[in-house]
């Protein structure tokens, strides 16, 4: 999930991107359009935010479509069984599907470093379950790369026998568990608390050649900074092409073309973006995430108000559609009309 001390970062560094330069050029780089990509859903915080979620993703448009949703689920939440299986039940009324990001426990300003009971007590909690589909995806945690999230330390010696546990465990479940790696900040720099996301890898790499050979898709936060602000023409590490570089660099390490989720993405809305945010997220549905390799998409965040990530948000405190929701809905209509 993103930081907050990442968004502030970040917000920091917003400066004069959006330009009428910069959105002319994006609108005729996009003279025709291409295929959206099918798997579009969104991140959510809360298993009883699922009902928001489906009126946000589905309209009369597309009821026969699957959409996925990523939502944590921490130690905390193993004791809230049926509002759980509340969950799941409704996730396969409404086809959504599930993408369930491992967590611990948020303590002394880090978030706790799961013990090996720590994981077998989140797959048990899961296995109870009917999940919507035979694929039941697995993030193993979050933005490592940031001390906060992991124990307040940088530790990718650490971190991958955590997902070598992880891996060996969901699959020996039998039960079709699908493991995705934490995702990276692709903006993070090397700092005190933060490592830069490629160091951190070659690190993973460096401890165990073979560690991304036992993962089954990559997890991308693909965000479109600096600034969380940069038109999706931009092409850069830190873009929402960064998932890009992330492929290449694993083809060059293990040979394999993986499928990736984004399970993070999107821009903030201010006075800079928000005249661009339909262009944008058109664009980025036309010709970024409809890569051949993209499995889904789930923007970051559905319900971000009240708190640090009330800009990105989709729906307010009271539940109402924000800019981003009517660009995201309008970015789809077009696409309609083109085809």
């Amino acid at each position: 999930m993103l930081s907050y001390n990442s968004w502030i970062y970040q917000a920091k560094m917003l400066k004069a991107y959006i330009s009428i330069l910069s959105a002319l050029l994006l609108i005729l780089l996009s003279p025709l359009p291409v295929s959206a990509m099918e798997g579009f859903g969104v991140h959510i915080l809360h298993p009883d935010e699922l009902s928001l979620a489906k009126d946000f993703l589905q309209d009369e448009s597309n009821q026969a479509e699957w959409h996925y949703v990523t939502i944590p689920l921490t130690l905390n939440e193993l004791t809230r069984v049926s509002d759980w299986q509340q969950f799941f039940s409704q996730a396969r009324q409404e086809q959504l599907i599930p993408i369930i990001r491992l967590a611990t426990r948020f303590e002394n300003g880090a978030w706790q470093i799961p013990t090996r009971k720590d994981i077998t007590d989140l797959f048990t909690f899961l296995n109870q379950f009917e999940w919507p589909t035979s694929e039941r995806y697995v993030i193993a945690f979050n933005e490592v790369n940031h001390a906060p999230e992991w124990g307040g330390k940088l530790d990718p010696v650490g971190y991958s026998a955590t997902l070598e546990f992880v891996t060996y465990w969901a699959h020996s479940e039998n039960k079709g568990y699908v493991v995705l790696p934490a995702a990276m900040d692709l903006a993070a720099g090397n700092t005190a608390t933060t490592r830069e996301a490629f160091a951190y890898l070659e690190q993973m790499y460096d401890t165990n050649p073979e560690i991304f050979d036992l993962i089954d898709v990559w997890n991308s936060h693909s965000y479109p900074n600096p600034g969380f602000s940069s038109a999706p023409t931009y092409g850069a590490k830190n873009s929402v092409r960064g998932f890009v570089h992330e492929l290449a660099w694993l083809k060059q390490k293990t040979g394999r073309d993986f499928e990736t989720f984004i399970t993070e993405t999107g821009w903030v809305n201010t006075p800079y973006t928000s005249r661009w945010l339909t262009q944008y997220y058109l664009y980025a549905l036309q010709h970024v995430w409809s890569h051949p390799q993209v499995k889904g998409v789930t923007p970051f965040l559905l319900k971000g108000d009240p708190g640090p990530f009330s800009q990105f948000g989709f729906i307010d405190q009271n539940n109402q559609p924000t800019a981003q929701y009517n660009a995201v809905k309008e970015a789809f209509k077009r696409l309609r009309e083109q085809s």
